[in-house]
């Protein structure tokens, strides 16, 4: 629970430093004197954003900081998966923003975000605040009342993951319905791309096979040309190279004796003469081999044509490309061909994942329909003492089809009178009624979920006298069951019934207007209620009103 709060340099705030304590407490004041500038700064603990044009005029820098003592609620957790050192007994949430719009958020001096923050803040802080009665209108909220005293998290949970995979599934066909709808639209021109490609039976490297040959075609007399005149060198007349080299040759070995190193001579010219022999055979059997056949380099050249209009028409660079679109093709083909088949396959799988779902539900539906009648019936029983002798509240439950939530439509319906019929109740219920039934449905929320801290922001609107001390006694019981509950309130019954009572006030000062909280004796409370009740002119007889309203004796 909120343990000390400290604001600096927030909009009207100079400074304040403030203690808390158990159970139930108050806050006063005058209107405009400040009370919404702490909620809002405590907002800003609980993750909310913020703009630099709070932070107080002619300073740089705003800090809120807040210490609570979670010694009795297990939120360890939290602190193991944020990897925050934990400190139970103390910990310590704090915002700062500067001037120039930094924003910085700490728990227990170790940075986090903002989402980190919110998340932490939401565990720690339940803030109810007038707008938050318009949440009656949502059925949102009327479910999650519902589901939190119904404890059913686990039967939600079960649900939830069998409704994930329905939605998966559904969305899978209704893809694959639209894939198979496009693909039967465009299914005969896919059949005419891939004939046309099928048909030019492409092979992998041809195109580089073909545009060799074709070069070799296209320049054969020239080819022809030199290769004979290599060849002639070689094989010529009696004065050809290999001719000459072989008689060198022979001279040379005819005087070994006489000159040894004619020997080595000899030899290498043995060894040319070898080599040249070799590529005098190549170069004849090329020559042999090139004959210009035009109705060949005509069919080469055709089908290099084909390819290049298909890759040209397709927008490829490459055979391989082509092949490749090819398959392509090919497989959509198949896909549509199939298709029948894989729609099957998926709504078969949607109808089982249906029931399923309905099942869980059914499950969920039930836990609900019975701690329905047990809200109404608390409901009831709250709201009679608070001025309603003749109320009804009823929880409509209705199906509707299926959502992330369950089947189960929750309406809140309500009546002040036995002569009106139940509507929901945002349509018929005054501010004030709302006012009641909010405290009641937040009075068995919280014994529901264990909350530290609960700030209930002007709930008192449109209720006065024998009802608001009704409702301070709710408020005073939520705050003996273990946790703290803080209200901001302008009716005397309910400020005097604080076990701590604090006031909110302002002074104007040559540098502004300054906003200040303290926390009242015995004797200033006195005086405060008295004020209260009778305005600022304090009366014997609202001083004594005031005491009977604290049970303090003269």
């Amino acid at each position: 629970m909120l343990r000390h709060l400290f604001i600096k340099n927030y909009t009207l705030i100079d400074e304040l430093d403030m203690d808390f304590g158990e159970g139930f407490s108050v806050i006063t004041g005058e209107t405009g004197a400040g009370k919404s500038i702490i909620l809002g700064a405590i907002g800003l603990l609980l993750g909310q954003r913020a703009d630099s044009k709070i932070i107080k005029t002619g300073t740089s820098k705003c800090v809120v900081e807040a210490h609570f003592d979670l010694s009795r609620y297990d939120m360890d957790g939290f602190f193991e998966q944020n990897d925050i050192e934990p400190d139970a007994a103390d910990t310590i949430v704090r915002r700062e923003l500067t001037a120039a719009g930094k924003s910085r958020a700490f728990i227990n001096d170790s940075p986090v975000t903002l989402s980190q923050m919110k998340e932490l803040g939401e565990r720690l802080v339940d803030v109810h605040s007038q707008h938050q009665n318009l949440l009656l209108n949502k059925q949102n909220f009327q479910l999650e009342v519902v589901d939190i005293l119904a404890n059913d998290s686990k039967e939600l949970g079960d649900y939830q993951e069998v409704f994930s995979d329905y939605q998966k599934t559904a969305q899978q066909l209704k893809d694959l319905q639209s894939e198979i709808e496009e693909g039967q639209k465009e299914a005969d021109f896919l059949q005419f791309q891939y004939d046309e490609l099928n048909s030019a039976k492409l092979v992998d490297g041809e195109q580089q096979e073909l545009e060799a040959k074709s070069d070799t075609m296209t320049h054969a007399e020239d080819i022809k040309q030199a290769l004979y005149e290599a060849e002639t060198t070689f094989n010529g007349d009696e004065h050809s190279i290999l001719s000459a080299l072989k008689k060198s040759s022979s001279a040379l070995h005819g005087i070994e004796k006489v000159l040894p190193a004619a020997t080595q001579l000899a030899e290498r010219m043995d060894s040319s003469y070898v080599e040249l022999k070799d590529v005098a055979d190549e170069v004849s059997s090329l020559l042999e081999d090139i004959d210009f056949d035009p109705s060949e380099l005509e069919a080469v050249n055709d089908r290099l044509d084909k390819i290049y209009d298909l890759q040209k028409k397709y927008h490829a660079s490459t055979v391989e490309e082509l092949i490749t679109m090819r398959d392509q093709l090919q497989h959509r083909l198949q896909n549509i061909e199939n298709s029948d088949e894989a729609l099957a396959e998926l709504r078969k799988r949607l109808d089982q994942l249906t029931a399923a779902c309905k099942e869980r539900a059914e499950i969920l539906t039930a836990k609900r329909t019975k701690a329905a009648k047990e809200i109404e019936k608390q409901m009831r029983e709250r709201l009679v003492p608070l001025g309603m002798p003749n109320v009804r509240f009823e929880i409509s439950i209705a199906k509707e089809q299926l959502t992330r939530s369950g089947q189960d439509k929750v309406s809140f319906l309500f009546s002040a009178n036995t002569s009106t019929a139940l509507q929901p109740v945002s349509q018929v219920a005054s501010g004030g009624e709302i006012a009641r039934v909010m405290l009641s449905l937040k009075a068995m929320i919280s014994g529901a979920v264990k909350l530290p801290t609960i700030i209930f922001d002007e709930i008192d609107t449109g209720v006065s006298g024998k009802i608001a001390e009704q409702m301070a006694q709710i408020m005073y019981e939520m705050g003996c069951q273990d946790r703290q509950v803080i209200s901001i309130t302008h009716l005397p019954q309910i400020a005097a019934l604080g076990i701590t009572h604090y006031k909110v006030y302002k002074d104007e000062t040559e540098h502004g207007t300054t906003s200040h909280m303290a926390k009242l004796t015995a004797e200033e409370r006195v005086t405060e209620i008295a004020q209260m009740l009778s305005g600022s002119d304090v009366s014997k007889a609202a001083i004594e009103n005031a005491r009977q309203l604290l049970k303090i004796k003269k």
